[in-house]
């Protein structure tokens, strides 16, 4: 059906000028400009090197890969380089877009895709327009209106969140900018405002529980906001409250270092993108720190701690949710210290399902089984959480000493017959997070499911680990024989981590991020033990042994991102 809405879609005359041109959102990157200008294609985490080849002549290696082609964001990247070669390499891709897959046919022609495309093509009208004769000039604004009036018709059938949001987006983009389709704008306007009423929560949060997404759809209501403001058109309420809703919630959502928490198929963002979103929507509500979004976030001096305490999304929208029902990320100052090993979906099928178990967070996992299960599919990228947790509590207090946070999930209980608590603490100074995990029966599964459990295994009780991720650029080390492991972080802080009920190791881990062509190495702290009866216990801490002298405030700038 998309393929025959395109079809049609060019039946239309085209539009002949832009009556508006809006000024680019989002700032390209020079260096993956000039490797685009060197035939160096790097998407998705995917490097491809085709010296001698068009963007649309190479072999994709992944659909990830294929969407951020067809995304044309690689548009900002050449625009970053700005001289003659890179403009006529933009303007040749185009021109070939349009004769291989401008009538129709390919996989480019989604709703979401489409969308952002026409924002990435309005943004950057000038940058491609400049120079061309009239011919290729009426080419460029056929193919513009060909995509709005697709859109007009089918930015319904995108998928509801994300998707919908781009393609709408990318409709009003289209209504503001070209002479003769100013009629799509009146209905993509009240499109996305019943959107925002209806996909973005109370709390500011959405279904998909994304961090990542949530400033995505958020970033997206910004540029929509302004560019109305710009051209003197009214701003639905609806779109404006849903901005100071979110707002709170995305701030609520960062580590020290201002990064997002990875959960849910989602990243750390990317540099710079959620505070400049946040500039350009000029809110300055606060930082949202209880029930965000089904996260709790815990911060004390330069310590900051966000648990995963809600149940994951539900079936429909959790094709990238993860098993991490009550795992954590922490960060001192503005070094990210326990994180999650993140989304796996820009490295490979193999490195997606590995990212969304349990053992890929940081929290409690039974006999090397998640807390949720996935359906099986050859697809990752489809793939739902078909059971988990469907009761989980939390509660938290503070006082003089610090804050403290109670919280429970029942997804062990129909497999193993027991709930998993976790307690934790940070103190009024920033310097200790101690936490206890505990598994007690549910009540749910007989007893003799555990004495099977017990036959299998080569020891009494049923095993379970707990799992701490470190951040690559922490340099970890065991300590008083075995009993302790230091973590020397690039401030010069030193954190010492110790345990009771269990046998510690340092082990190898991953840390997955799109900015990486490949997963980084790093490593983790394991605390393993066996539960009997359905009880087990362990209580941990990490306890901040010294400061970094000179170093403390940590202002120097060292990320190579940027």
């Amino acid at each position: 059906m998309n393929w025959r809405h395109a079809r049609f879609a060019g039946f239309r005359p085209a539009p002949k000028a832009f009556s508006y041109c809006p000024e680019p959102r989002t700032i390209g990157s020079f260096a993956k400009g000039q490797q685009l200008v060197s035939r160096n294609f790097l998407f998705a985490g995917e490097l491809v090197e085709g010296p001698s080849l068009s963007i649309w002549a190479i072999t994709t290696p992944s659909s990830a890969f294929l969407r951020e082609q067809h995304g044309f964001a690689w548009l900002d990247d050449l625009v970053a380089v700005g001289d003659n070669a890179a403009r006529n390499i933009a303007q040749q891709w185009i021109f070939e877009w349009i004769n291989i897959f401008g009538a129709g046919k390919g996989p480019g022609w989604g709703p979401g895709l489409t969308g952002r495309r026409l924002i990435q093509l309005c943004s950057n009208a000038e940058f491609i327009l400049h120079g061309l004769d009239a011919k290729n000039t009426r080419k460029i604004f056929r193919t513009l209106g060909r995509q709005t009036d697709f859109l007009s018709k089918r930015w319904r059938v995108a998928r509801p969140g994300l998707h919908r949001f781009e393609a709408l987006s990318g409709l009003i983009y289209a209504g503001l900018s070209l002479k003769g389709r100013e009629n799509v704008l009146a209905s993509a306007v009240r499109g996305i405002a019943a959107e925002c009423q209806k996909h973005i929560g109370k709390d500011g949060g959405i279904p998909t529980r994304s961090p990542e997404e949530l400033m995505a759809v958020f970033t997206l209501l910004t540029w929509v906001r302004n560019a109305l403001i710009e051209n003197k058109h009214k701003v639905d309420d609806r779109i404006t409250d849903a901005l100071h809703r979110m707002a709170p919630t995305l701030r609520g959502l960062r580590l020290g270092d201002g990064t997002l928490v990875r959960f849910h198929g989602g990243g750390r963002g990317m540099q710079g993108q959620l505070d400049q979103s946040l500039a350009d929507a000029q809110i300055k509500d606060g930082t949202a720190d209880q029930k965000i979004m089904g996260f709790e976030r815990m911060a004390t001096g330069r310590l900051v701690v966000i648990t995963d305490c809600a149940a994951p999304p539900a079936t429909g929208v959790s094709q990238k949710a993860h098993a991490s029902t009550l795992a954590f990320e922490m960060s001192s100052g503005r070094r990210p210290m326990i994180v999650n090993c993140g989304a796996g979906h820009r490295f490979g099928s193999d490195w997606t399902r590995a990212g969304r178990k349990t053992a890929a967070h940081n929290t409690l996992q039974i006999e090397n089984t998640s807390s949720a299960k996935f359906s099986a599919n050859d697809d990752p990228s489809s793939e739902e959480i078909i059971d988990g947790p469907d009761k989980v509590t939390c509660n938290r207090a503070s006082d003089l000493s610090g804050v403290w946070l109670v919280a429970t999930h029942n997804g062990y209980a129909r497999s193993h017959g027991m709930i998993h608590e976790r307690r934790l603490f940070i103190s009024a100074d920033g310097r200790e997070v101690a936490g206890e995990d505990k598994l007690s029966p549910s009540g749910e599964i007989p007893a003799p499911l555990f004495g099977r459990t017990v036959i299998d295994t080569p020891a009494l009780g049923a095993s379970y680990v707990i799992h701490f991720h470190m951040h690559p650029d922490i340099v970890p080390s065991l300590d008083l024989d075995g009993q302790a492991v230091s973590l020397t972080l690039k401030s010069g802080e030193v954190w010492v981590f110790r345990q009771n009920g269990g046998l510690l190791a340092l082990q190898d881990s991953a840390f997955l991020d799109r900015s990486h062509i490949k997963p980084r190495a790093t490593k983790q702290i394991v605390v393993s033990a066996r539960a009997v009866d359905y009880n087990g216990q362990i209580t941990w801490n990490f306890l901040r042994a010294a400061d970094g002298g000179r170093n403390t405030r940590d202002l120097v700038i060292d990320d190579p991102a940027l």
